[in-house]
């Protein structure tokens, strides 16, 4: 029951990540930086602290007693991961839901499973869990081979998105997607999936303070939410700051009360979409508690966002009008990039068990 369950909620928090972004497309009149922060306010500071308040005793005593340095690193992970939201949200401007989430979740599975066994090889003394130790074990072997796998489903969706370039006119392709571009996309899809990885890490950093949540009678479905306040702290820093640069740069500080836009309507959309949002790392959180194995929990939570991102693609009309050999190449290169992800996770587990 205890995997059902995990399963379950990484299901959930897939489906909310999948489908965070919709509301923002019923925002009229606003620019990207405007709806974009105004959303961010409620996915990086009013939920997770309403979040923390409702299922952890004394949150914020726990956050103020614990060592500096662990803040420090769970702050600043944050702060990459930040970066890595941003140009997330980027991704989804310019490539769509469908081609955007498969590259960034792509890649973000691929480096959420290489990037600490490469730490730990260069600044730890560690013999185990380093990038070593997974090419002498079997579980490792595996791993690799999945990354290898998700490096192939997303050089087959850039495929795709090059024979849509290809296939459709400058109005058909902003039919569905307004501001598509495929190379500005793909650049910003690479970021965004390297830098979101962090999140994980930031999570991983934070740790004693979700111990200090169980030991003040947190009940173990939530000890997340205490770090995810601190690492999302440093994703707001990142995205306000930004936006507040494009604001200024685009002269567009006069969304926020411009009377010729439907001001209440976007401002309902953007909350929305913003705990939306939030949602997805809520559920996250209680998944990994039930299974109780992060990379794997990690793996299994970018499956089930591209499955849901694509099937929300796919109902928005983003590859209407395609030819068969383009819709072909998506289809393969997404079931690729869902492949390699269950791929990663099994040599994890295996890795976990103490294959060789």
């Amino acid at each position: 029951m205890q995997v059902i369950f995990g399963v379950l909620y990484h299901f959930i928090g897939g489906v909310a990540s999948g489908s965070f972004y919709i509301p923002y497309k019923k925002v009229q009149g606003w620019s990207w930086e405007s709806y974009w922060i105004v959303g961010g306010i409620f996915s990086w500071l009013i939920a997770p602290f309403t979040a923390a308040y409702l299922t952890i005793p004394d949150f914020m005593n726990i956050i103020l007693n614990t060592d500096t340095t662990i803040l420090f690193w769970t702050y600043l992970l944050g702060i990459l991961w930040g970066i890595g939201g941003l140009t997330f949200g980027l991704t989804m401007r310019y490539l769509g839901m469908s081609l955007g989430m498969s590259i960034v979740l792509g890649f973000c599975s691929a480096f959420g499973a290489l990037v600490p066994p490469i730490y730990r090889d260069l600044a730890t003394n560690n013999t185990t869990g380093t990038f070593s130790s997974m090419l002498q074990n079997i579980g490792g072997n595996v791993v690799l081979l999945g990354v290898g796998v998700c490096l192939l489903g997303i050089m087959i969706c850039g495929k795709a998105g090059t024979f849509k370039e290809g296939d459709l006119s400058e109005e058909q392709k902003k039919e569905s997607i307004k501001e598509f571009d495929l190379w500005k996309g793909l650049v910003v899809a690479t970021v965004s999936g390297i830098l979101s990885a962090c999140f994980n890490f930031g999570i991983e950093a934070g740790k004693p303070m979700a111990e200090a949540a169980l030991a003040n009678g947190c009940n173990p479905l939530f000890q997340n939410n205490v770090i995810f306040v601190v690492v999302l702290w440093g994703g707001f820093t990142t995205n306000f700051i930004w936006c507040m640069l494009l604001n200024t740069r685009n002269k567009t500080f006069g969304d926020y009360n411009n009377k010729k836009a439907p001001l209440k309507r976007n401002y309902i959309f953007s909350a929305i979409a913003g705990v939306t949002w939030f949602l997805q790392f809520f559920f996250y959180g209680m998944g990994e508690s039930k299974l109780g194995n992060g990379a794997s929990s990690w793996i299994l939570h970018m499956a089930c966002i591209i499955i849901v991102s694509n099937l929300w693609g796919i109902y928005f009309n983003e590859w209407k009008g395609v030819s068969t050999k383009t819709y072909k190449t998506i289809i393969g290169g997404i079931i690729t990039v869902i492949i390699s992800v269950f791929i990663v996770g099994y040599g994890n587990f295996l890795s976990g068990s103490g294959g060789h």
